[in-house]
């Protein structure tokens, strides 16, 4: 095979150039590999409640008392949460939580550490 591009549509390798386009055989996607950009992954910014930008693996700390449902305590103001991991939606911040396990956490309740 040629070094084609693989599919942006479905990630096939099978490709083949007509004219000026790429096709894909699988799903019979067409696009033109030049006027492509290259998309990175990239999670919009995250910010925390005082506007700083929040990293994966930084460590945060709870501004506000957040009740946790099925947990007859709320997670106190002071909380400190370390090795965070940023998602997309609306709670964007992935996080184990002494005490608690696993949950998201919305960025506007945590400050940066």
């Amino acid at each position: 095979m040629s070094n084609n591009n693989n599919c942006p549509q479905c990630g096939s390798e099978f490709t083949y150039p007509e004219q000026d386009y790429m096709v894909c055989s699988q799903c019979f996607y067409e696009w033109n590999p030049e006027a492509e950009e290259i998309e990175t992954n990239v999670i919009d910014k995250v910010l925390d409640a005082n506007g700083n930008e929040l990293v994966d693996g930084d460590t945060v700390i709870l501004i506000k008392d957040l009740p946790i449902k099925g947990s007859p305590k709320p997670m106190k103001i002071g909380t400190k949460v370390k090795n965070i991991r940023l998602t997309s939606g609306d709670h964007n911040i992935s996080c184990k939580v002494d005490g608690f396990g696993a949950m998201y956490l919305k960025s506007e309740f945590v400050k940066k550490a």
